[in-house]
């Protein structure tokens, strides 16, 4: 993800493989293929690499979670979660259908390190483009002899529901069942697809490998204006000028991306809140303009980066109309698993609806707030209901007025 490769993917197709290769593409996996997968695991290690799917868990120690091998024909996986369905995130289709093989010579790297013989491309159904690109890509690589003889790539579509972005999930999918998540210990490293090692690792991410193992660990860190190494592609969408994926340093500050790269917002709009990293994470006010976009200054502040992909909330747009079509989402999306998550989403969503015609009461406050503590971490099987919760709790916080003038007026305000 170095600047000519950004700059070349602006074009309205894919990199070809001459154009990869004219800027040392597969040089990495050449030097993969000299390296043990322990030096490979290690190098990503000290990188400091987080993942790019939303967590910002390590991705060296994620990787070294994969037991040793016990036999010499031991079947292992890798799979590529590219079931992008947070809504406002974009990154990984950005990076799919404009740079595949860099994605394809990440996955080469990523499968010699854990000693993986077959790895699949989750790749979310709308996402038709993508596959086309991945699939011509994949042809190319392989009639070039770059991707080892020992190695299987599959592109798999998916059937769809957000559900299926979770790990454990996804892997239920794969296999033909239920995309419900599974209870962890064990962890899909050591009993994943089909009950064997697997590794699951964001597009994103795994698009980094074959810049740290060209450039090394301390480069890879040198990127970065924080704590937390690297580039990181953001993304921002909304009413603003020039809405779209930009590839920054780590901890480049909100109001950097918004007003410089996103070119800020409409003539006559100002800026009342944003979310800074898909719809799971919290509404966030202008006193955030200044915080670094990365994990750590994020988790400082109380707060959650996500995927890095800010929705921008306009004074102009009601909010409580925003957080309707947020929590229906979630309502439409959860696997029905765990009742906090089941019953708990489609009361919150029919009680916004309810204010935002005008039918809602000044108790509904204290229900949603209760609600937003249920639907929290730690109450059910995985983090769809307390990603739904993040911008309920925050949006009921920051925009009291105007649910209050909803009530009060039993009508939306602006209009809706």
């Amino acid at each position: 993800m170095t600047r000519p490769l950004t700059e070349l993917m602006k074009a309205s197709r894919p990199l070809s493989l001459d154009e990869y290769v004219a800027h040392n593409g597969y040089q990495a996996a050449k030097i993969a293929a000299t390296l043990g997968g322990p030096e490979i695991i290690q190098l990503i290690k000290d990188s400091g690499l987080q993942g790019r799917g939303g967590a910002g868990f390590s991705t060296g120690i994620k990787m070294s979670a994969v037991p040793p091998m016990t036999e010499p024909d031991q079947t292992r996986y890798l799979v590529v979660n590219a079931d992008e369905m947070e809504p406002g995130t974009f990154k990984d289709r950005w990076l799919l259908e404009g740079h595949p093989h860099q994605l394809i010579e990440g996955i080469i790297i990523a499968a010699r390190a854990i000693s993986a013989s077959v790895a699949y491309i989750f790749l979310r159904g709308e996402y038709k483009r993508a596959e086309i690109c991945l699939a011509h890509a994949l042809q190319e690589a392989s009639l070039s002899g770059l991707i080892p003889a020992h190695l299987a790539i599959h592109v798999h579509m998916s059937a769809g529901r957000y559900i299926c972005g979770e790990e454990t999930a996804l892997l239920n999918a794969l296999e033909g069942r239920r995309a419900t998540p599974r209870a962890k210990p064990p962890f899909p490293q050591v009993s994943g697809l089909w009950g064997k090692p697997t590794v699951v690792q964001n597009v994103e991410t795994l698009c980094n490998f074959p810049h740290i193992i060209r450039h090394g660990a301390v480069w890879f860190k040198s990127l970065s204006k924080a704590v937390d190494p690297g580039t990181k592609i953001f993304g921002v969408s909304g009413k603003v000028k020039k809405p779209g994926a930009f590839e920054l340093a780590m901890g480049t500050t909100v109001r950097e991306i918004l007003f410089e790269h996103a070119g800020g917002l409409w003539d006559g709009l100002s800026l009342r809140a944003f979310l800074p990293g898909g719809a799971s994470t919290d509404f966030l006010g202008a006193d955030f303009l200044d915080v670094p976009m990365d994990y750590s200054s994020m988790a400082q502040k109380k707060t959650r980066m996500g995927t890095g992909t800010m929705i921008v909330l306009d004074d102009h747009t009601c909010p409580i109309g925003m957080l309707v079509n947020l929590e229906r989402f979630f309502k439409q999306e959860s696997c029905g698993f765990c009742t906090p998550c089941r019953e708990g989403l489609s009361f919150v969503h029919e009680t916004l609806l309810a204010i935002e015609r005008g039918e809602g009461l000044i108790s509904d406050l204290d229900m949603l707030l209760k609600h937003a503590k249920i639907l929290g971490p730690g109450s059910t099987f995985c983090a769809l209901a307390p990603g739904a919760s993040a911008p309920l709790a925050s949006g009921l916080r920051l925009f009291r007025d105007d649910f209050i003038e909803h009530i009060n007026h039993k009508g939306c305000p602006y209009g809706n």
